[in-house]
């Protein structure tokens, strides 16, 4: 047996275990802050009026939102951890407030229901993503495709109100949000594979990119089955 080939799959199983388990920790701290925001804000009258009223406030909150996203993924491996780190809360409090008005909009038993299948969904698929010998590269090409396509079609529905489009958009959106769910746990399998487990700072950065990949991913699915089976409020 070769020594040195068994010690770097041992060492490679031991960085996956320990970057995985940063990642689904800052994911689900990303989680319970974006819940949390949008809890407080979904409760505050004076709040919903500085954030959604009239027509601009929302679109420079959502601009605002998308901005801090694509800094964080572009800067992120020249922040400092504590940079890195205040960015990735301070977006998913944000997110949480945009997203407040889907907690008046749907009844609370149907956005109950739409997070723990959403948990669920994620949960295997995440599993499946870690587990599976296959490649899913192929995949994750395929439904990236389709997402900025669904990503079109929802722009164009803006302007056309299309129910039978809305409703496909959602299944639709589901689907891909499943499948890049393995697809991204994989690939974050195969960075934790040599992830550098002496280096805190770099572990945080690549544990804080990560959480935000799955973060979005469960996000993006728990608005489509949202959307899917959420009961509206009269």
């Amino acid at each position: 047996m070769n020594i040195s080939s068994t010690s770097s799959r041992s060492y490679a199983r031991t960085s996956v275990a320990v970057y995985m388990q940063q990642v689904y920790l800052w994911m689900t701290a990303a989680l319970g802050i974006t819940a949390g925001a949008a809890v407080f804000a979904a409760s505050s009258p004076a709040l919903l009026q500085i954030f959604f009223s009239g027509t601009f406030a929302p679109i420079i909150l959502m601009v605002a939102i998308l901005g801090l996203v694509m800094f964080i993924s572009a800067r992120m491996h020249t922040l400092s951890a504590g940079a890195a780190t205040g960015l990735f809360l301070l977006y998913s409090a944000l997110n949480g407030i945009f997203l407040s008005p889907l907690l008046l909009a749907y009844t609370g038993a149907s956005v109950a229901q739409a997070f723990i299948v959403t948990a669920g969904m994620f949960g295997g698929m995440s599993v499946f993503g870690m587990i599976t010998k296959r490649d899913l590269s192929g995949m994750g090409s395929f439904l990236s495709m389709g997402l900025w396509g669904i990503i079109l079609a929802m722009i164009v529905n803006m302007f056309i109100g299309n129910s039978a489009v809305d409703l496909t958009i959602s299944v639709l959106g589901v689907v891909i949000f499943t499948g890049l769910t393995a697809f991204d746990t994989q690939k974050l399998r195969g960075m934790g594979m040599s992830a550098p487990v002496d280096d805190s700072l770099a572990m945080r950065r690549g544990a804080l990119l990560g959480a935000l990949t799955l973060y979005l991913d469960f996000i993006n699915m728990f608005i489509f089955l949202l959307r899917l089976f959420g009961g509206r409020n009269d």
